[in-house]
């Protein structure tokens, strides 16, 4: 009975995400993947660089243990607020009711709890569900409005995301986009979610200076593992060539 509501939530479901996520989050659409991104980030750095020769930066966001740590109350508040007809969250209360677990340490075993958190790696629902989760914490940090980002092609391009997979960028100035970051930070922390400062970096064309958050630096590198391809700061993409020919 649950794979079968599974499937019929799945199927409206991608017509809510396709109608309420931007067009730069690219992770479990229909029609989009990895590739997108990729080229994506290559042609706005190419863009940036060549065309109007300014500086860039980027920040790459990783979350701790993000797809454990959803709030199932919070989620069902967001996909009303995010104008989910309201039978499917009640399908999903009905889904995610009752899980209980004990933990068993060297001196027995805990009494039974309730797991109020967590969407199930694996499940087909949990990628849609936390697209629209990481959404919310978008649209609360305002990045819309943001006077950060790079501004190619007609538009202000301040984020790119892949599920939880989030990248920040801005032109000029590090400090606009630790603004952003700090504001991704805030609006997360809201929700549950903690942002992994160990793996969080920084990319930079331009002259940038260390930031520390939380007590700890984040690092800046020369180049970047981005959803499996290599991007480098000064967008020469030869060195992806190699690193794809030596696999």
């Amino acid at each position: 009975t649950k794979m079968v509501l599974k499937n019929l939530f799945t199927g409206q479901q991608c017509r809510n995400v396709n109608h309420e996520l931007p067009d730069v989050q690219a992770g479990f659409r229909k029609g989009r993947g990895t590739r997108d991104q990729i080229a994506n980030i290559c042609w706005i750095m190419e863009k940036a660089r060549e065309e109007f020769q300014k500086n860039i930066y980027f920040c790459f966001i990783d979350y701790a243990k993000a797809f454990d740590c959803v709030d199932h109350n919070k989620l069902w508040t967001i996909l009303k607020e995010m104008g989910i007809p309201d039978y499917l969250p009640c399908l999903l209360r009905n889904l995610y009711a009752g899980p209980e677990a004990t933990v068993r340490t060297g001196h027995g075993t805990t009494d039974w709890f309730k797991i109020g958190k967590g969407v199930p790696q694996g499940c087909i629902l949990s990628p849609c569900l936390f697209n629209f989760y990481a959404e919310y914490i978008m649209r609360n940090t305002g990045l819309e409005e943001a006077q950060a980002g790079i501004k190619t092609a007609g538009r202000n391009v301040n984020n790119l995301r892949y599920a939880e997979d989030t990248t920040l960028m801005a032109e000029k100035s590090g400090e606009k986009l630790k603004s952003l970051l700090m504001k991704v930070k805030v609006e997360s922390e809201k929700v549950g979610l903690k942002l992994n400062i160990q793996k969080k970096k920084i990319m930079a064309s331009g002259p940038t200076t260390s930031w520390e958050i939380d007590g700890e630096t984040v690092e800046t590198v020369p180049d970047f593992i981005f959803l499996v391809s290599k991007i480098t700061a000064d967008g020469d993409c030869s060195h992806e060539i190699k690193r794809r020919l030596l696999l």
